[in-house]
C-alpha cells in the first residue's frame, strides 16, 4: 500500500471499517480518474452533488473569481455580501408557495436542523413526524428523525435523542391520521432516496399536504438529495405540484462546495429574528464561495437547458437495463434510480465488479438489495449507452 493511503487509513477519520480506497487524482465531467489513469464513470456525483459535472468550467471560474474577491469576513446575515444576495433571490424566484426567505448553512444535516427549530418556533408545538426509511442527516437532531424503526442500528448508540419524534409509513394515506394537532412538522423527501429510490403513489403528496393543513402543522420537504433537477424538475416539489411550507436543500445546492439552506415564507422565517434574538446563527453559512459555486452550477442549468433532459437520460438507463435477467425491477425519479436485485450478497459482489470494471456506484442506505444511478446530469447519451453496458457485463458474471 502506498503511502498516502497508509496517511489516509492513519490519519482521516473513517466511517467504515472498509472504505473503498481508490485515489482520485483529477475529475471531469462524468468521470474521476485514479493517479495510474484509470477511469471511472461517477454514477453516483457525490450523491447527487455534481449535477453539472465534475470541473465544470463555469463553477470553476466563479469559485476563482470569488476567492480573489473575499472569502469569509463575518457570521451568516450581518454583512450584505453579493453573492449570498444574488443566490437567495434567484432561488427565492424558483421555489413554489412563495418561500422567499432563504436561510444558508453549510450542509444538508445543517438545513435540516434549522428547518426542525424553525416549525417549533412558528407553531409553539413541539411533536415531530417523520417517514419510516428516512435519511435526513447524522447530526443529533437528524438523527432523531431518521426513520425508524429501520434507523435503530445507527441511532441505537447516540441515545437520548429528541423526545416526541414519530415516524410514520410513507405512501400510506391512513397513517395521515396520526399527524396531529400536536405536530409541529412532518418531515417527508418527496422521493425516498436511502429507502432506495421511492417516488410518492398518485394523491400521497396531495393528501400529506392536505392532512397538514387541516391540523395547523408544516408540511417539511428533503430537497436535499431530490433538488436542482435530479427528479426532471428544478425542485421535485415542482414535479409532483405540492408546495411545502419549509424546504431543505443541499448537495448540488452547491454546486460542488459545501452548502445548504432551508428556506420559507417571510412569517413563518421571520420567527428566528426574536425571542430569541439569534435564533439561529451559522459563522460560515453562505460562505460567498460556495454560493458564487452555487449560483454558477444553476445558471449553467437553466442556459444549457439541463434539466429538461433529465427524464429522457433517466429512462434511457432504465430501457438500456431493466431488461437483464439479474435485475428484478427498476424505480426510478428523473436520473435517480435504483437497479433492484433482490439479494445483497450478489449486491456486494457486483459492487467489486464495478470497482474493477470503472464504475462508481453504491447500495442505499435501507435497501442493500439495489444499486445506484445517479450521474451528473450532464452525461451524455454515448456515455449512458457506454456506462450501461458495462453494467450489464458486470451483471452477465453474477448469473
Amino acid at each position: 500500500m502506498d503511502i498516502l493511503r497508509k496517511q489516509f487509513l492513519a490519519h482521516v477519520a473513517q466511517t467504515s471499517p472498509s472504505p473503498m480506497l481508490v485515489e482520485v487524482e483529477r475529475a471531469e465531467g462524468t468521470f474521476f480518474y485514479t493517479p495510474e489513469g484509470k477511469r471511472y464513470y461517477d454514477l453516483v456525483a457525490g450523491v447527487s452533488v455534481s449535477n453539472v459535472g465534475h470541473a465544470n468550467p463555469a463553477v470553476v471560474r466563479a469559485v476563482q473569481e470569488q476567492a480573489a474577491r473575499y472569502m469569509h469576513v463575518m457570521v451568516y446575515g450581518e454583512l450584505v455580501e453579493a453573492p449570498q444576495v444574488a443566490y437567495a433571490a434567484r432561488i427565492a424566484g424558483l421555489l413554489p408557495g412563495g418561500m422567499e426567505c432563504v436561510y444558508f448553512v453549510n450542509s444538508g444535516a445543517e438545513a435540516v436542523e434549522g428547518a426542525l427549530k424553525l416549525a417549533k418556533r412558528f407553531t409553539g408545538r413541539t411533536e415531530l413526524v417523520s417517514m419510516r426509511r428516512a435519511y435526513h442527516g447524522s447530526t443529533h437532531g437528524a438523527m432523531s428523525v431518521m426513520g425508524a424503526p429501520e434507523g435503530e442500528e445507527w441511532k441505537a448508540a447516540f441515545r437520548p435523542l429528541l423526545p416526541d419524534v414519530q415516524a410514520i409509513e410513507f405512501n400510506d394515506f391512513a397513517e395521515l391520521e396520526r399527524i396531529t394537532t400536536r405536530t409541529a412538522c412532518v418531515l417527508a423527501e418527496p422521493v425516498q432516496g436511502e429507502a432506495g429510490v421511492r417516488p410518492p403513489v398518485p394523491g400521497y403528496l396531495e393528501a400529506l399536504r392536505r392532512r397538514c393543513d387541516e391540523v395547523g402543522a408544516l408540511l417539511v420537504f428533503d430537497e436535499i438529495q431530490t433538488g436542482m433537477g435530479r427528479t426532471g424538475a428544478l425542485f421535485a416539489s415542482l414535479k409532483y405540484g405540492v408546495a411545502p411550507d419549509i424546504v431543505c436543500l443541499a448537495k448540488a445546492f452547491g454546486g460542488g462546495m459545501p452548502l445548504g439552506a432551508f428556506a420559507a415564507r417571510h412569517e413563518v422565517m421571520d420567527t428566528l429574528r426574536e425571542g430569541p434574538v439569534l435564533g439561529h446563527i451559522t459563522t460560515f453559512g453562505g460562505h460567498p464561495v460556495c454560493c458564487a459555486a452555487g449560483l454558477a452550477a444553476l445558471e449553467y442549468l437553466e442556459e444549457h437547458d439541463v434539466v429538461a433532459g433529465v427524464e429522457g437520460k433517466g429512462a434511457l438507463y432504465e430501457r438500456l437495463l431493466a431488461d437483464h435477467p439479474a435485475v428484478r425491477g427498476i424505480r426510478r425519479s428523473g436520473l435517480l434510480l435504483a437497479v433492484e436485485l433482490g439479494d445483497a450478497g450478489r449486491l456486494y459482489r457486483l459492487m467489486e465488479l464495478f470497482k474493477e470494471r470503472g464504475i462508481m456506484s453504491d447500495w442505499f442506505l435501507y435497501c442493500d438489495t439495489a444499486f445506484r444511478i445517479s450521474p451528473p446530469l450532464t452525461i451524455s447519451e454515448e456515455e449512458i449507452r457506454d456506462s450501461a453496458a458495462i453494467i450489464r457485463g458486470c451483471l452477465d458474471e453474477l448469473r
